[in-house]
């Protein structure tokens, strides 16, 4: 199973998420444009660079010419991070998570937002941003916890049902459209939390620390 990482030029993490990634398989470290130079801010050599090549310092492509795989697409009807997914699936990555997708500008936030949803059939995806880890889910889902773990669920439109258990405010075949209610900050109540969900994907948002070790696994 070939995993990745997508640093983008957004806020990077700290370098030890670099290192657990790492650890857990997500090997290759693909830079979306400008997330070459937190790259090099960080002490990180990018396997492949990949972009439309204007937001990289000319001192990072120099920098890392001799170490990285540049490749520069000029293409304006995807973002720098498609680009490096696109390339990821034709390369057979099966997992990517994506770093650096949040930041000063909300609307590049909420276009990284919904790129989870528009892969999610293509790729499996996971975001860690600040403190917080976001992974989408559908269908049935088993997911290990510790009690008074917080768990928020968003969901996006009405046809999206969910049914959870081991949650402390418990969801019963609900919606959770976009701007009309969400689950934020519910808590676990047990080792594991079930979910059944149908008509489409919702976000599910943790702790990065406290879930990592059962997140990753």
């Amino acid at each position: 199973m070939k995993k990745c990482i997508v640093l983008a030029n957004g806020k990077p993490p700290a370098k030890e998420i670099f290192s657990f990634l790492r650890e857990n398989n997500y090997s290759t470290l693909i830079c979306a444009d400008g997330g070459a130079n937190k790259a090099k801010k960080l002490g990180l050599i990018p396997d492949y660079i990949i972009g439309d090549l204007d937001s990289i310092h000319q001192s990072t492509i120099k920098f890392f010419k001799p170490s990285s795989k540049i490749i520069q697409l000029k293409r304006q009807n995807d973002t720098d991070v498609e680009k490096c997914l696109k390339f990821a699936i034709k390369n057979k990555f099966s997992e990517a998570v994506l770093l650096g997708v949040t930041g000063n500008r909300l609307d590049h936030t909420l276009c990284n937002l919904g790129i989870v949803i528009k892969f999610f059939h293509k790729i499996n995806l996971k975001i860690i941003a600040e403190e917080s880890l976001l992974i989408p889910y559908t269908g049935k889902v088993k997911l290990k916890t510790s009690p008074g773990e917080i768990i928020s669920l968003y969901g996006f439109d009405k046809r999206t049902k969910i049914t959870s258990e081991g949650l402390k405010y418990p969801l019963k075949n609900e919606a959770l459209p976009f701007g009309e209610r969400e689950s934020t900050s519910n808590v676990s109540v047990s080792d594991k939390i079930g979910l059944k969900i149908s008509g489409g994907i919702i976000f599910v948002i943790r702790n990065f620390n406290k879930a990592k070790a059962n997140a990753f696994s």
